[in-house]
This record gives structure tokens, C-alpha cells and sequence, in this order.
């Protein structure tokens, strides 16, 4: 059996360790403590009498079950199609029967928006850097273009002769030809933009970087009106004569004259922070985010008139008839006839 030796300069060194372990007054080691994830701030909305609702009042025409998360949308002539991030699917939506009809498998993780133009549905990929194309007639894809999103949060637009598409945070807008699925055209706009929509006989976009909406002419492919707006533009929708942008900043809509460029109106509507989306139908403007899951502006107003709060949204288009939310928590999609709101 070994002995234990014991060195007297440990043993000293020991003694006087314990003794300051002791020692009243003096802290102990320190103790590691996982701090929690902060939880997203409530967002306020607009506190004006009789505007708030809970989300509860509405009771939708339909709910789609989608398993996943479904999450952008896009309205065609005879379908609403959604985007599921992590199944790589999209799913087409049947409003005459209220019923799910396809499921068709895209690139990776798609994101970004969707467009519809030339008999297809066109889906960014987030994953691997793509867009895919659908055929409507035949819910599958014909064609996948190297061409890949600027940012997870943004959006595409089919103009009467292209498919447009941020592609570069750096600030190019690339535009593509659908008889060849190629790209004719990468023009220079403001940094950090990364969503656009066609209308009024342009490209509009916003720069979330640079808080700006800008305007493309699509026959000279070149910028013609940079108009500040609220603070960190991302989602928009032209409606009414005007482009409407979300301000993720401070949670307000700018509002702009599609013609002359000019900012008309800045409207309180209490969403800031990341996520939402914006659209234009049924003769108002439609937002949504997360806490807040549907608000209602009149355009002849500049003013929110209804705002429901709760569970729910993220994503929100306007057609056949009806208002097209999705709520990608609840994993499923609600059709909501908006006279009834």
C-alpha cells in the first residue's frame, strides 16, 4: 500500500484557502447562471378607442390545415398558393372547394415571396440560393434558376413582360425574361433592398437599409424616384394610386403617390419590429404580424379602422372575394370574408 506524502507548502497553501473560503463578508466562487431569452416586446397597436379587437371575433370561411409552416402567398385566377419553409413545398389551395388540392415540391427552404406570371408560380429559395418555377397547369416545376433572394424577408414581381427579383443585399435588382428563364438585366438600386411589386407601370421596391422607397422604370431599367419613408421599409403593396410600405422601425405605413413620387401620409398603426406583411384589396390596405395578426386601413382616410390582436398571422394577400391569412404558428391559412369584419 502507497503512503500519501504530504508537501508542508501545500498543506500551508491549503490552510489559508479554506481559511479565506471562510472568511465573513467575501463572496464564493461564481456561479454560472443561463441567462433567458428575452421575449419580444408587446407591440402596442393603436390604442385610439373602438379600433382593437381580439382575434377571436373573426370567424374565418375556411381554414387550411398546412402542416409545417405556411407562410407567403400569392393569388392567381383560380387558386391562392403558400410556401412551406420547412417541407421545401408549395401548397395550391382550391377556393371553390375550400380545399388543399396540391403539394409541390421546390427548391430549399422557400422564401421571400411569391409571383405569379406566364403560367407559373415563381418560389425563391432560401436554401440554395434559387427560384423555381411552377406550372400552373401542372403543379410541377419546369425550370430552376440560379438566381437566389437578396434576404429570407422580401419579395418578387411579375410585370407584364419579366419576373423581377432582389438578388444581392448590395442593392441588384435582377430582371429576368420567362421565354428564355434568364437574366437580361441587374440593375444598380440602393443598398439592403430586398422586397418589390409591380404597379402604376413600375417596379417599385424598398431600401430597408436606407429607409427609402424607390421606383424602377421598367422600360429603361433605370431608378427614377428615391422617396424617403418611415424607418426600415420592408413589406409593400400598391393600391389606390399609392405605394404603402411597412416601416419595421417604428411599426407606421408611408404612403406615396404612385405618380409624382411624393410622400402623402404617415399612419400610426403600432407593428414595429421584424416580420409581417402587407396587401391591398377589397378597397383597403391589410397588414399583419405576429401579436397582432390583421389590421385594417382605409385608404380614403389614412387610418387604421380595425386592428385584431391575438395569435396568429405573418403572411396576408386579398382575393377571390375574400382576405388570405396566414398564420404560420397555427400552422394553417384562414379565408376571411371581410364583410363581415
Amino acid at each position: 500500500m502507497r503512503k500519501l506524502r504530504v508537501y508542508p507548502a501545500l498543506l500551508a497553501c491549503a490552510g489559508l484557502c479554506l481559511s479565506l473560503a471562510l472568511m465573513p463578508g467575501q463572496e464564493g466562487p461564481p456561479v454560472e447562471v443561463k441567462k433567458k431569452k428575452a421575449s419580444r416586446p408587446p407591440r402596442p397597436g393603436v390604442q385610439r378607442p373602438g379600433v382593437q379587437r381580439d382575434i377571436s371575433t373573426i370567424k374565418p370561411e375556411a381554414v387550411f390545415p398546412v402542416e409545417g409552416v405556411p407562410d407567403w402567398q400569392v393569388v392567381t385566377e383560380d387558386a391562392v398558393w403558400v410556401s412551406n419553409g420547412p417541407k421545401n413545398t408549395v401548397h395550391r389551395l382550391d377556393p371553390k372547394t375550400n380545399q388543399v388540392i396540391a403539394a409541390v415540391e421546390v427548391g430549399k427552404r422557400p422564401c421571400s415571396g411569391l409571383a405569379a406570371g406566364f403560367g407559373s408560380v415563381w418560389v425563391p429559395n432560401c436554401g440554395d440560393k434559387t427560384l423555381s418555377r411552377v406550372d400552373m397547369k401542372t403543379n410541377q416545376v419546369v425550370a430552376t434558376l440560379p438566381v437566389g433572394p437578396a434576404n429570407s424577408e422580401g419579395g418578387l414581381a411579375a410585370s407584364p413582360d419579366s419576373i423581377w427579383i432582389l438578388s444581392d443585399p448590395s442593392g441588384i435588382l435582377s430582371r429576368i425574361d420567362p421565354a428564355t428563364n434568364q437574366v437580361i438585366a441587374q440593375i444598380k438600386v440602393p443598398s439592403g433592398s430586398f422586397a418589390c411589386a409591380y404597379g402604376e407601370g413600375a417596379i417599385w421596391l424598398t431600401s430597408t437599409e436606407n429607409s427609402l422607397a424607390v421606383r424602377v422604370d421598367p422600360k429603361t431599367n433605370s431608378v427614377t424616384h428615391t422617396v424617403p419613408v418611415g424607418p426600415n421599409p420592408r413589406f409593400l403593396t400598391i393600391g389606390a394610386g399609392s405605394i404603402w410600405t411597412l416601416n419595421q422601425g417604428d411599426g407606421t405605413v408611408s404612403r406615396v403617390d404612385a405618380t409624382t413620387g411624393k410622400l402623402l401620409a404617415t399612419i400610426e398603426v403600432g407593428v414595429p419590429g421584424p416580420g409581417g406583411e402587407i396587401a391591398y384589396g377589397e378597397g383597403f390596405v391589410w397588414l399583419t404580424v405576429f401579436q397582432i395578426p390583421l389590421t385594417q386601413i382605409d385608404p380614403n382616410t389614412n387610418q387604421v379602422v380595425r386592428q385584431w390582436v391575438g395569435p396568429g398571422g405573418d403572411a396576408v394577400r386579398v382575393g377571390h372575394g375574400s382576405v388570405w391569412l396566414s398564420n404560420l404558428r397555427q400552422q394553417n391559412l384562414w379565408r376571411i370574408d371581410p364583410k363581415q369584419l
